[in-house]
């Protein structure tokens, strides 16, 4: 393993959310500082306000202006907007969406000129964010045309399970057309790709789900598994991949056939997240695969409702952090090797 500490960005999201919150306790203990450097992109005003609500205040932070005055054995904190801004835990406000990718658009910058070597998202309102400059579906989707990637995969990660969707952030109308044997093998693609690199597996193994109940029931329930899935599937197997599937997606989690492959590839958003975080919700994290770069983020949202009330769990992101961290770590080693 490198000895050299990675640097880790940390947008702080939408501060009326539960972004501040999880963030400044994930990094309150002092162990994150022997794993890497952080850098909080965001507000020390906001940090300090979210101090007091959560009787951190005895806890330095160490504010810098720019990438190149961070000291590695502390928690720094760049300030990404005006300061004369209105905090209100709960609420969803224009100018918190605004700020939230000021300090997203400032860490993405510091990304690709490599001043860090990872970045850790905390939640957006994917309604409020919305401008001229970020007009996405969400995180997922920014970092694909910021770094010029052709295909990448949101993947859902946790200790014993990996799940990643075909398609994400789209209505649930729009699945069917926008499934293709092309696009599953790209998906496949870099899910492969991503265990191999960011994982250390060697050989690893892949199940795909199907997109009908019970996995089309051999035409009965749709055509998509003969038509689409199963083609794709025996195309990747061609290739000396190990895919199976289509697995029916209810009884794949039911009898916890995941257990048996390194990453499960859904069909649509909610076949791969609903059982994902009913599973793993406390732990898991959300790694946007294929891309040059490592990007990771809590895999739950704003949760306005508990903004500021000092009840909102830090595990994902603590988490989140922790796999940033071993995944730059994996691609130093192999860079070395």
């Amino acid at each position: 393993m490198s000895e050299i500490k990675p640097i880790v960005g940390i947008t702080l999201g939408d501060f009326n959310g539960i972004g501040p919150e999880v963030t400044l306790k994930a990094l309150s203990n002092n162990k994150i500082l022997k794993l890497c450097t952080p850098v909080i992109y965001g507000s020390v005003k906001v940090l300090t306000k979210y101090r007091k609500l959560l009787n951190l205040e005895e806890w330095t932070l160490h504010p810098v202006k720019s990438i190149d005055q961070i000291s590695p054995k502390r928690t720094n904190v760049i300030n990404c907007w005006n300061e004369n801004i209105e905090i209100q835990p709960g609420k969803v406000t224009a100018e918190a969406g605004q700020s939230a990718f000021l300090a997203l658009k400032m860490a993405v910058t510091d990304l690709q000129n490599k001043h860090i070597d990872a970045i850790v998202t905390a939640p957006i309102n994917k309604h409020n964010i919305q401008s001229e400059e970020f007009k996405f579906a969400g995180h997922t989707e920014y970092f694909t045309e910021s770094f010029g990637v052709k295909d990448s995969l949101m993947l859902l990660v946790s200790e014993g399970l990996r799940v990643g969707v075909v398609t994400g952030h789209i209505p649930l109308q729009g699945v069917k057309e926008a499934i293709t044997k092309e696009k599953i093998i790209s998906k496949v693609q870099v899910l492969l790709q991503a265990l191999k690199r960011d994982f250390g597996i060697q050989k690893p193994r892949v199940a795909l789900l199907g997109l009908n109940p019970h996995a089309g029931e051999e035409g009965l329930l749709g055509n998509e598994e003969q038509e689409i899935i199963s083609p794709a599937i025996n195309e990747l197997k061609q290739k000396g991949n190990l895919v199976f599937g289509p697995f029916p997606a209810d009884g794949f989690f039911g009898t916890m056939s995941y257990k048996k492959f390194d990453a499960v590839l859904a069909m649509y958003h909610d076949q791969g997240l609903i059982p994902f975080k009913t599973i793993a919700f406390e732990n898991g994290i959300n790694y946007t695969a294929g891309l040059p770069i490592v990007r990771t983020s809590p895999d739950h949202g704003t949760a306005y409702n508990i903004a500021g009330k000092n009840v909102a769990s830090e595990s994902s992101m603590r988490e989140a952090i922790y796999l940033a961290c071993d995944i730059v770590n994996m691609r130093r080693e192999i860079v070395q090797v």
